[in-house]
Formats: C-alpha cells, sequence, structure tokens
C-alpha cells in the first residue's frame, strides 16, 4: 500500500493520510450500501482503527486512526463488503438518485455512463486529483451547495430531460454554458474534463476561466449547445434531515452526525435499528448526513426516537447543525485546539440564536477543513488563544481573540450581538 499521497490528493483506501490520530481513510460509496456490509465495515473500523467513523461536508466517510500496519488489513476487509466505492474522479449525484419520487432523471445513472467513459481513456489520470463533477437529476435532494470543476443540472422540457451544464463552482456561483441533450451528456462531460487537462495536472475548472473565462470551455461543447437556452436557476437544496417519499412507496430518513462524527458502535446500533423496522440499506450524503432507505411509513415516527437517543440529529431545528467542526486537537497534527470537544459546549451556549443565517466554524488552524464557506463566526485555533472571525473564513482577519475556556460565554455574547443586528436590517 502506498502511504506518500500527493498534496491534494484524497485519501482513499490505496492511500491514507496520516493525521494526528493515526491514518485516515475515506470512502465514496456508491448507492445504498445493505446494513449488513455496514456493521462489518463498523467492526473493521473498531478493530484496524480508533472507532471513529465521520461523514463530510460532501457525504464521503472517513475511518480514522488506522496505522501503517493496520491499514492494508482495513482495506482487505472492505474488498470483501460488497461495497462499492469510488476510486477515481469524484462524481457526486443526489443522494436520492434512482429512487427519489420527484427526480426528472436518474443522475446515478448518468454518473455511472460517466465513469465507464473515463475509465476506457487516460483523461482521469492526467486530471487533479479534486477535480470533480457534480450531476444533478432534478430530485428533492439537491447538489447545489456542493462546488465542483463541472455542473449537470437536469431541467424537464417538452421534448425531454435536458441538462444545465456549468463549470468552477457551486450553484450559485458556477459559470453557466448552456444546455445539452441528455442522450449528449456523457461526451459533453468528457470535452470540459478535457479541456481543464489540457491546463496541466493540478489545474482546476476555476483555473480555466481565470486564464481565458469560458471560451474554451464553450467552443469544446459548441456543436452540442441547444439553442437559446436560459440559464438554469439556482435552486436551494431541501433538508435533508426528516423523511423523504421515494418512488416505490417507501420512505427515506436522513439522520445527521452531530458535528460530523459519531463512533463506530453507535452506528452499528443504528444499522441494526434500521433494519429491525423493516429499511433497506443506507446511503452516504452531503451535509454530514446519512439516508436511511426503505422505511414503511408508520415505522419513521419510532426509528426518529431510536436515533435520537443514539444521539443523531433528527430535527432540522436541531442547533447542532449550524456548528461546524473540524477535528482539532490532538486528533489532527495542525490544529491548535480541540475544535471537536468544545463543539457542544459552544453549540448548547449559542442555541437560541443558530439558525441558517447565524452559523459557527470551529477551526483547529487556518485552513478550515470542516467549511470551505463563509460563516457568520469563526473560530480559529492559534497558540495559546483563538482567533474570532466576522463574517469571513478561518484564513480571514480577526475582530478578537479569546482563551479556549471563554469561548462559549464569548461565543453566546457574540450571537446574541449579531442576531440583534440581523433583526434590525
Amino acid at each position: 500500500m502506498n502511504h506518500l499521497l500527493r498534496r491534494g490528493a484524497c485519501p482513499g483506501l490505496s492511500a491514507p493520510m496520516p493525521t494526528g490520530d493515526g491514518l485516515l481513510v475515506r470512502l465514496r460509496p456508491i448507492g445504498t450500501v445493505s446494513f449488513a456490509a455496514l456493521v462489518k465495515l463498523c467492526a473493521a473500523a473498531r478493530e484496524y482503527g480508533n472507532s471513529v467513523i465521520e461523514v463530510t461536508a460532501r457525504g464521503s466517510i472517513q475511518v480514522r486512526g488506522l496505522s501503517a500496519e493496520s491499514a492494508p488489513l482495513f482495506a482487505n476487509a472492505v474488498a470483501t463488503l460488497g461495497i462499492v466505492v469510488e476510486d477515481g474522479l469524484p462524481i457526486f449525484s443526489n443522494p436520492l438518485a434512482g429512487l427519489d419520487a420527484e427526480e426528472i432523471l436518474d443522475a446515478a445513472a448518468l454518473a455511472a455512463g460517466l465513469r465507464d467513459a473515463l475509465a476506457g481513456t487516460s483523461l482521469a489520470k492526467r486530471l487533479a486529483p479534486k477535480v470533480s463533477a457534480a450531476i444533478d437529476g432534478g430530485g428533492v435532494l439537491g447538489l447545489d451547495g456542493i462546488s465542483a470543476d463541472l455542473r449537470l443540472g437536469a431541467e424537464a422540457t417538452p421534448e425531454g430531460a435536458a441538462l444545465h451544464i456549468a463549470v468552477g463552482g457551486d450553484g450559485a456561483s458556477a459559470t453557466e454554458l448552456g444546455v445539452v441533450a441528455a442522450e449528449n451528456a456523457v461526451e459533453t462531460a468528457l470535452r470540459l474534463l478535457e479541456v481543464i487537462a489540457q491546463f496541466g495536472s493540478d489545474a482546476r475548472g476555476r483555473d480555466v476561466l481565470a486564464s481565458s473565462g469560458s471560451v474554451k470551455f464553450r467552443s469544446a461543447i459548441a456543436d452540442l449547445l441547444i439553442a437559446d437556452s436560459a440559464p438554469r436557476r439556482s435552486r436551494k437544496d431541501s433538508q435533508a434531515i426528516g423523511t423523504h417519499p421515494l418512488g416505490d412507496g417507501s420512505l427515506a430518513f436522513g439522520i445527521g452526525l452531530a458535528f460530523g462524527h459519531t463512533e463506530a458502535e453507535t452506528l452499528q446500533r443504528i444499522a441494526k435499528a434500521a433494519q429491525a423496522v423493516g429499511a433497506s440499506g443506507i446511503r452516504a450524503a452531503p451535509g454530514r448526513t446519512v439516508m436511511i432507505i426503505g422505511l414503511a411509513p408508520w415505522t419513521a415516527q419510532s426509528f426518529a426516537k431510536t436515533a435520537d437517543g443514539l444521539g443523531f440529529i433528527v430535527s432540522a431545528a436541531d442547533p447542532r447543525r449550524h456548528v461546524f467542526a473540524c477535528a482539532g486537537a490532538p486528533i489532527c497534527s495542525s490544529a491548535r485546539v480541540a475544535a471537536r470537544a468544545i463543539a457542544p459546549r459552544i453549540a448548547e451556549a449559542a442555541a437560541p440564536y443558530l439558525d441558517a443565517s447565524l452559523q459557527i466554524h470551529i477551526s483547529g488552524c487556518a485552513k478550515g477543513c470542516a467549511h470551505a464557506g463563509v460563516a457568520a463566526l469563526t473560530i480559529v485555533g492559534a497558540p495559546r488563544r483563538c482567533d474570532l472571525v466576522a463574517d469571513g473564513r478561518a484564513r480571514d482577519a480577526p475582530f478578537a481573540t479569546a482563551a479556549p475556556d471563554e469561548l462559549p460565554a464569548a461565543i453566546a455574547r457574540y450571537a446574541r450581538e449579531k442576531k440583534r443586528e440581523i433583526s434590525h436590517v
């Protein structure tokens, strides 16, 4: 196993990443994972790692605490579970793709077609490790909140499904290129990825835009674009937490991992509880969420009660949804503050004021791994103190500092004043 990780690469099974608590492996499962496989995955995380399992903001599963000796054994164990794991260019599709009662087209099938096409070329190997694509099939849970180098977003037309094409950003910031017919989606994606590859092995979509605007992208797909296409309207992502109807009449239930992590034993318990009430499997989803698939409508309430009792987030009103925390010290060797350890106290102190307009990011260092966007308040670990950044990111200049043990009270005061400002706007 190769333990040397190229800078900017993702820590997959074949290239675990060194962290403060050992090696970290990131998995991107494709489709629904059976409960039997999940239970065994959790058992492997306990045997070969430190039992901490995370779900990231982009819907990947991370296992922590592996060693140089145990990481190959963990990879071997995962290989026997039948979990289909993406190990190339990240291609994101809707969390309920192929199951959603409201989707315009099956984004999972389109993503599979793009993976197959890439497998027959050298293109993926010529792209930067973090180049990604997002395929939004128009279902209830959208992907506008995920930034990607290439975006394909479905819309219904009188002639059938079509796809809006955009590059270099999230649903609001990406540069629109136009619309293509669904049957030309894979060819469109391959051509646009080829444009990025031509700019070098470290290039991203935004680099191409900064260098030459959208001209090269548009030229590459000019013959595929549908004339007189209107820009796609950015849509707000629906809330993943809670119940969602599926096409077969059953429900999916989204539960959040508080601050993005849980213990392997706890995840095993929720898997067994879901299986006991007849659910069929689980999917990891963006927003540090997992979707329980195939619940009967009359079992959803009892399942939610069980999940709540195990510490999962089952309500969109839960204040913990609005606090983002990285692993922090001592888990991460770069961190200067125990971000994850203090997150519950901060969430509790600021609970009356937290919502989508007031979110808090706790970052162990200035890299800001837990939340790439702007937050109302960002707490950044520094030597013997924490820097406080208003309406910015972890790398921005602070307006104040506080000792770690003073943070809950200081943040409650800030949140209260910030809410007053917002209410008077």
